[in-house]
């Protein structure tokens, strides 16, 4: 079974940084491309930003300057810094936009 597993979601203040990790394993196809996504209460799932095998990436408008995306193989992070309490809420990591991990929370707030 693939699977993917979140980690790195907690509280910070507003102004503060995380960095969330994404881990496959259990794939038996090569990873072209990943992405994190987040819903937060009361809201659809956004797009959050999105990278391919070859280092391409897309940055949602609302988050751009403020965080980096990266995939090293099998693991993918989300540098967040500057958070703002608009950035609160469940992020997912995605694997060819068909596998989800459980997700991962991360509250901005004082």
């Amino acid at each position: 079974q693939v699977r993917l597993v979140e980690s790195g979601g907690g509280l910070v203040q507003p102004g503060g940084s995380l960095r969330l990790s994404c881990v496959v394993t259990g794939n038996t196809f090569p990873i072209y491309f990943m992405a994190w996504y987040r819903q937060a209460p009361g809201k659809e799932r956004e797009l959050v930003a999105h990278i391919t095998s070859r280092g391409e990436t897309k940055i949602n408008d609302a988050v751009k300057g403020r965080v980096s995306i990266t995939l090293d193989n099998t693991n993918m992070s989300l540098q967040m810094d500057n958070l703002k309490p608009e950035d609160t809420a469940i992020y997912y990591c995605s694997l060819h936009a068909a596998y989800w991990g459980q997700g991962t929370q991360v509250t901005v707030s004082s």
